[in-house]
């Protein structure tokens, strides 16, 4: 998963050299976490959300197969 979202990330922003994707998992959730620059920020959250909502909908899809929850964060 983490793959999966920082080639979206870097699709998305101005500066992929500054995007930082991070995974912590347990026994039954995975949490990925994005980091990207304070310009690009507004690019990958975009308007009321919409473009966070479709990258952790694309993952949740791609996280199907697995039997783990899996939830997308993005930090400042």
């Amino acid at each position: 998963m983490k793959e999966l979202v920082k080639t979206i990330a870097c699709a998305l922003v101005d500066h992929p050299e500054e995007v930082y994707v991070t995974e912590e998992e347990n026994e039954t959730s995975l949490v990925v976490s994005l980091k990207v620059s304070t310009e690009d920020m507004g690019k990958v959250i975009g308007k009321q959300g919409r473009i966070a909502k479709a990258i952790r909908t694309v993952v949740k899809a791609a996280s199907a197969k697995d039997e783990k929850k899996v939830t997308v964060e993005i930090v400042q």
